[in-house]
């Protein structure tokens, strides 16, 4: 991960769920996390924004993906192994938003490494630790360019 001289996160919020994508930006902005968030509400679309493809063509590289696992037209974990397949990816931090216990079992057993669980509903204080804690570890490797 390497950014111009910028301290802000590019943040990829994968959730098919408006009212837990809305509650997760709050979480943020109350956190003070200096952050930019996409919000995309499929795993198409989260795989099309990394690709760069049709409306994304533009997309940043994220800092951090934000993985809801009930996602439709293509399923949390199968994004997610496609993210750890693809080496311009693979080193992305992924924190999975679940509603289940179980999603950590499934994705463990799969060998599908995630820097992260955050069971919905979302606690504010142990997300924005998570968060903070990842944007900590992404300016310590921030390479500025040099002046010019």
């Amino acid at each position: 991960m390497s950014r111009d001289a910028v301290d802000r996160m590019e943040i990829l919020l994968v959730e098919d769920n408006l009212e837990d994508a809305n509650d997760t930006m709050k979480a943020l902005k109350r956190g003070n996390v200096q952050c930019r968030v996409t919000l995309v509400c499929d795993g198409e679309e989260a795989i099309s924004f990394l690709c760069r493809k049709g409306e994304f063509a533009q997309a940043p590289t994220p800092d951090l993906i934000l993985l809801d696992m009930q996602l439709p037209k293509k399923e949390g974990r199968h994004v997610l192994a496609d993210i750890r397949a693809n080496e311009d990816w693979n080193d992305i931090p992924v924190v999975v938003l679940t509603g289940s216990q179980v999603q950590r079992a499934t994705l463990q057993a799969q060998e599908l490494y995630v820097d992260g669980f955050m069971t919905k509903p979302v606690e504010s204080d142990k997300f924005i630790g998570v968060v903070k804690s990842l944007r900590r570890s992404w300016l310590a490797e921030l390479v500025l360019s040099p002046m010019a």
